[in-house]
Parts: structure tokens; C-alpha cells; sequence
């Protein structure tokens, strides 16, 4: 057992370290310092409710179940983040790159990643064809976090896993 955690942990960091310094560039920086946030709280928040309350059904109806996965979302992060208090990349990897005003508190799994997650899986259940765009859309934002130097990859795969399983129940529960 020893060896694979031994393994999984050298491959996450090798992997961390193509994203956060293979691909370091100041323009790329920028705009993914700004993609990063389309998964925070603010701009997650503000989508599904804006959907809810302004989109005609069925759009409304799925805006619904995405607001509610992404409040539900946050329950296994907030208990997973106890469980494993993992420190931060850019904490523990003293070649990592990290972003202006770096978060302290623990990595695993990703907030940000099961959020982005948590909101697009009702649209692309619901409206297969805009997996097309929203998917990517979502990718770029779990990559944002490895690049700021925030997240391990598997930070962010625990994320997107934590996002699309909460909103499938949500969606199963409430077509």
C-alpha cells in the first residue's frame, strides 16, 4: 500500500509541476487568474440564482438544481477538508508558483473545481450538446487552480468527482 501512495503522490506532484511551471507565462497568469474565479462563491451564486429567477422553464428548473447542488456540494468539501488537512502546493513544494494572495487554508479536494462541477452537471444532464462548451469551460477552471499553484491534481480530480456526483443526486431528486 505503501508504494502506490508513494507513486500516486510523486505522479501528482510531476503532474502539478507541468501545469504550475511548464506553462508559466504572464499573459496566461492573467487570464487564468481571472478564469479561477468563475468557480468562487461570488460568480457560482449569482449564475444559478440569476438562472433560477430570470430564465424561462425548463431553463429556470435546471438553474434550480444547480443552485442546490452547489449549497449541497459544499458539505462533503467542508468534511473532506477536515478529514485530510493536505497543505497547499505552493505550502509544501518550495519550487512551486504561486499567485498574489495565496488561500492558507487546506487543499484537498478543490472548492472551486467541485463548485464549477456542481453547476454545470444539471445543464449538460439536462441539455447534453452544451457539454461541448461548459466542460472544457470547467476543465480550464480546475487547471486555473494547479497553475495559480493552489491545488494537486488530484485536488482537483477529488472536486470535479464531489461537483458532478452531487449534482446528479440533486438532479435524481429533483426533476
Amino acid at each position: 500500500m505503501t508504494r502506490i501512495v508513494t507513486w500516486l503522490k510523486t505522479h501528482d506532484q510531476r503532474m502539478f509541476f507541468l501545469v504550475n511551471r511548464r506553462f508559466n507565462h504572464a499573459l496566461l497568469g492573467m487570464l487564468l487568474s481571472r478564469i479561477t474565479h468563475l468557480g468562487g462563491a461570488r460568480a457560482t451564486i449569482l449564475a444559478t440564482l440569476g438562472i433560477w429567477w430570470l430564465a424561462p422553464k425548463p431553463v429556470s428548473t435546471v438553474g434550480l438544481q444547480a443552485f442546490i447542488a452547489l449549497a449541497l456540494s459544499h458539505i462533503p468539501v467542508a468534511v473532506v477538508k477536515k478529514l485530510y488537512p493536505r497543505l497547499r502546493p505552493y505550502l509544501a513544494l518550495p519550487d512551486a508558483i504561486a499567485c498574489k494572495n495565496p488561500l492558507k487554508d487546506h487543499s484537498f479536494p478543490s472548492g472551486h473545481t467541485t463548485a464549477i462541477f456542481s453547476v454545470i452537471a444539471p445543464f449538460v444532464i439536462a441539455f447534453n450538446w452544451i457539454g461541448f462548451i461548459l466542460i472544457p469551460f470547467a476543465m480550464i477552471v480546475g487547471m486555473s487552480r494547479m497553475y495559480l499553484g493552489l491545488h494537486y491534481p488530484s485536488d482537483v480530480a477529488a472536486g470535479c468527482v464531489i461537483g458532478c456526483i452531487t449534482a446528479s443526486c440533486t438532479v435524481a431528486f429533483i426533476g
